[in-house]
């Protein structure tokens, strides 16, 4: 089971530092992989949920390629990971009941559940099945290491 830190969240969100580098890092090293949020504006990269707030570098994303899943807030974050990038994980959605990451994983929208094989997105929303998923992401994504 792939167990991912929602903005780097472990316990519950705080959003005073969600999508900050060292929150981030935090989760990474306690063994999580972590769902980021990427904005590119004027080709500077950003990590923010709502808006820009934390200037990041390609190269710190680059070199956690292996644990992020990166959450395209913009059209020109992935036109630029499309264009510049072959081995990072990414994506984008709205309300879609699922969409595919770059790397072909199912990542699906909370309450959506069970979806063979996908990412279930922060299923103690809706306490979704999670029984057939290979994934989670969530704020809380401690409890479910536990189990």
């Amino acid at each position: 089971m792939i167990l991912i830190s929602h903005r780097g969240n472990i316990n519950g969100p705080d959003k005073g530092k969600e999508n900050s580098l060292p929150y981030i890092q935090t989760a990474i090293n306690l063994g999580y992989d972590v769902e980021v949020d990427l904005w590119v504006i004027n080709d500077k990269l950003f990590l923010g949920h709502d808006t820009p707030q934390y200037e990041v570098t390609f190269k710190w994303i680059e070199k956690r390629y292996h644990c992020l899943w990166i959450h395209c807030k913009n059209i020109e974050s992935l036109s630029y990971l499309k264009s510049n990038v072959v081995q990072l994980n990414y994506f984008w959605h709205e309300n879609d009941t699922a969409t595919l990451t770059s790397d072909g994983h199912i990542w699906t929208y909370p309450g959506k559940q069970p979806i063979k094989n996908s990412i279930a997105v922060m299923p103690e929303i809706y306490n979704d099945d999670v029984s057939l998923c290979s994934g989670i992401c969530s704020d809380y994504i401690s409890n479910y290491k536990k189990k």
